[in-house]
C-alpha cells in the first residue's frame, strides 16, 4: 500500500471518529451497530476471504487429483487459484467491491463446472 492511500485511510478514520464541533464522537448502542468498515478493514477482508479461498481450492485439487487425474480438473481448479491470486491483487489496489464480486462469482462458477463438467 502506497503512502498516499495510508494517509487517506488515517484521514477517513479520524473524520469518522469527528464530530462536526471537532469532539470525539459517542455512538449508541443502535448506531454502533450500523458501523461500516474503513477501507482498509475492506481490503484486509477480502485479502484473508481470497487466501482462505485459495487454500480450501488448493486442498479441493489435490483430492480431485488423487481421485481421477483429469486436465479439466486442472484446468478448471487452477483457474480458480488464479481468479483467488487477481481478486488478492485487486483488494489491494483498492477495488475491493469488484474483487467481491469477481470472488463470489467466480467460485460459484468453479463449483458449477466442476459439478456440471467434471465426471
Amino acid at each position: 500500500m502506497s503512502t498516499s492511500d495510508q494517509d487517506q485511510d488515517q484521514r477517513q478514520e479520524q473524520e469518522q471518529d469527528q464530530e462536526p464541533d471537532g469532539s470525539p464522537a459517542e455512538i449508541p448502542g443502535a448506531a454502533a451497530e450500523e458501523r461500516r468498515l474503513t477501507p482498509r478493514q475492506a481490503r484486509r477482508l477480502r485479502v484473508v476471504l481470497s487466501s482462505v479461498g485459495m487454500a480450501a481450492t488448493a486442498v479441493v485439487l489435490a483430492l480431485r487429483i488423487a481421485s481421477r487425474s483429469s486436465v479439466l480438473v486442472v484446468g478448471v481448479y487452477g483457474l480458480a487459484l488464479i481468479l483467488c491470486g487477481v481478486v488478492i491483487e485487486l483488494s489491494r489496489n483498492g477495488r475491493t467491491r469488484l474483487g467481491s464480486w469477481l470472488l463470489g462469482v467466480g467460485l460459484v462458477a468453479a463449483v458449477g463446472a466442476d459439478w456440471l463438467l467434471i465426471p
